[in-house]
């Protein structure tokens, strides 16, 4: 079944269980979040958060502009400004295929089919990736040839983890979009198991670490 959401267009990816503050300045976000907290419900707050394609624009490329799969956001904590403006803090919470954008009110509204996460065949993946990860952040930290010892700090739960590790890796925007859209728990993990092995193999090859998205602060996962 499809739902309609406001619609968040942003340059970064989204991904279920981050927290992310965001300032609302514009008039139709500031409309779109004075819709939400009308809503008695508070988890029916949400709103579609959807990555925009590097050099491309709604205005140019219609819904191409758009990358096909987002995530639903939900307002967890919303401070209103005496002048109208809003810091919320939100939480993303359901991945999402982007069918259709309704452009016919400044505020765009989205057709939305939400997507199940599947976790079979994952369990014996993650505490792999687990590891893996730990790997990636060492290396990370410049500590190439660490052991690793804090297996612990990471999630036992195989969707966490695949999320987690979508959202820490240090990523171009094609590579977060395609963890985040593979179609299953187990898949998302044989992903990001090639993607932690390439990264870290190249941090040693190099002894350099890849630049920081500026986008995106340290991933906070509820």
């Amino acid at each position: 079944m499809t739902t309609t959401l406001p619609l968040f267009p942003i340059n970064i990816v989204l991904v279920p269980g981050l927290v992310v503050p965001l300032h609302i300045f514009e008039p139709r976000y500031r409309l779109m979040v004075n819709e939400l907290l009308a809503i008695e419900d508070e988890d029916q707050r949400e709103f579609g958060i959807v990555a925009v394609r590097e050099g491309r624009t709604f205005e140019s490329h219609g819904r191409e502009a758009f990358y096909p799969i987002g995530v639903s956001a939900a307002i967890r904590e919303c401070d209103e400004l005496p002048d109208g403006r809003f810091d919320l803090v939100t939480t993303g919470n359901r991945r999402f295929h982007l069918l259709a954008v309704d452009d016919s009110a400044p505020l765009l509204r989205a057709e939305v089919d939400f997507i199940g996460e599947v976790d079979e065949g994952s369990e014996d993946l993650a505490p792999i990736l687990a590891r893996e990860f730990l790997l990636y952040r060492s290396a990370l930290a410049g500590r190439l040839h660490d052991e690793v010892s804090d297996l612990d700090e990471t999630p036992s739960d195989a969707t966490i983890l695949s999320f987690l590790i979508t959202a820490a890796m240090v990523l171009p925007m094609d590579q977060r979009q395609w963890l985040l859209g593979a179609p299953d728990t187990a898949e998302r993990l044989r992903r990001a198991r090639t993607l932690l092995r390439s990264e870290t193999a190249l941090i040693e090859a190099l002894s350099m670490v890849p630049a920081v998205d500026p986008h995106l602060h340290s991933p906070s996962m509820n």
